[in-house]
């Protein structure tokens, strides 16, 4: 495994970036912001959701989070789809790979180490974690520790799109031997609707506005002015 160049990176940022714009999954909401499980608010929010509707784009992206998946992530065994988001996609992806895989409920469901995930995980079986995106990181981790109490080994999570405001979050899941792997990020957004948005200018000053201080725009809008990842997991 060689890995994807930074180039072939760039370029499927590009085009997650364009698809997720096409399809109207970049929601904007400044007077009723978004509300996050991690009690964060925000003006604007990615609608991952709406891909599999699109069957075109759909077939793109996930074709492009294979590619990720077997460049970038080395050893994968099995998939797995976090409960909900995350399902469809890992289902599209264990079909491109022959790949197994498994779902993981957001609470457990009944008793013993496999309450939670559903599927057969193997002892020891190398998984990878698919969802639809990430704000803090918080979700993911608890997600993970579930398909280790399962027994699988768990080291990489693929997402089709990234927040990347906060610093801490791959310092956290650095720190609990995980690996973030992203389709896309709101650079890459925001480089993509510099030239053709769907946004005024003042809606775009209102987003960079979120991203550059995402606490202090939370708190201002009766939103977490603190992230609290040790709490927030298990």
């Amino acid at each position: 495994m060689t890995g994807l160049t930074p180039a072939r990176r760039a370029e499927i940022a590009r085009e997650t970036a364009l698809a997720l714009l096409q399809i109207g999954a970049v929601r904007l909401s400044v007077d009723r912001p978004f509300m996050f499980s991690s009690g964060l608010v925000s003006p604007v929010y990615i609608d991952c959701r709406r891909i599999i509707s699109y069957p075109d784009i759909r077939e793109r992206l996930m074709a492009c989070a294979t590619e990720v998946l077997r460049n970038d992530i080395a050893g994968t065994e099995a998939v797995a789809g976090g409960e909900t988001a995350g399902i469809p996609f890992a289902a599209l992806i264990a079909a491109n790979t022959a790949l197994p895989m498994q779902y993981v409920r957001k609470r457990p469901k009944g008793y013993g180490p496999h309450a939670q995930v559903e599927g057969v995980v193997l002892p020891g079986q190398q998984v990878t974690l698919i969802e639809d995106l990430t704000t803090d990181g918080g979700s993911k981790l608890r997600f993970c520790k579930a398909l280790r109490r399962a027994g699988a080994q768990v080291s990489d999570c693929l997402v089709i799109f990234y927040y990347d405001i906060f610093p801490q979050t791959r310092d956290m899941l650095t720190a609990e031997g995980l690996t973030l792997h992203a389709l896309a990020n709101w650079q890459d957004i925001l480089a993509v609707a510099g030239t053709d948005s769907p946004f005024s200018s003042r809606e775009l000053a209102e987003i960079r506005s979120f991203l550059d201080n995402p606490l202090d725009w939370s708190a201002r809008n009766g939103g977490a002015s603190r992230l609290f990842f040790q709490e927030r997991t298990v």
